[in-house]
């Protein structure tokens, strides 16, 4: 009986965070796929791979992006055409990826 407890408790677990995975969410990270790789996985070691990287992490280099503060060769151009809730559509997407 603990074993079926146990395994229902994973379930509900799984099943409460990919409820917080929204269609918007994932249609926003899409489009990071052609160089940050599918789900965040970077295929090459010169772009970071997003998988699992902090959420608060992810927002501040978002915005340094988009302000200038950080420089780059096409992410301040991507930044700005983000919200500050898409960033945290963002963020947050990544940072339920596993590493």
């Amino acid at each position: 009986m603990t074993g079926r407890l146990a395994a229902a408790a994973l379930a509900l677990a799984a099943a409460a965070a990919h409820a917080q995975e929204t269609p918007a969410a994932r249609s926003l990270a899409a489009s990071c796929a052609s160089c940050h790789g599918t789900d965040g996985h970077s295929a090459t070691k010169e772009v970071a791979s997003l998988a699992g990287l902090q959420k608060d992490y992810i927002v501040a280099q978002m915005k340094a992006f988009r302000d200038g503060a950080r420089p780059a060769t096409i992410m301040h151009q991507l930044a700005k055409g983000y919200s500050d809730a898409q960033i945290e559509q963002l963020a947050d997407y990544f940072s339920r990826r596993p590493r």
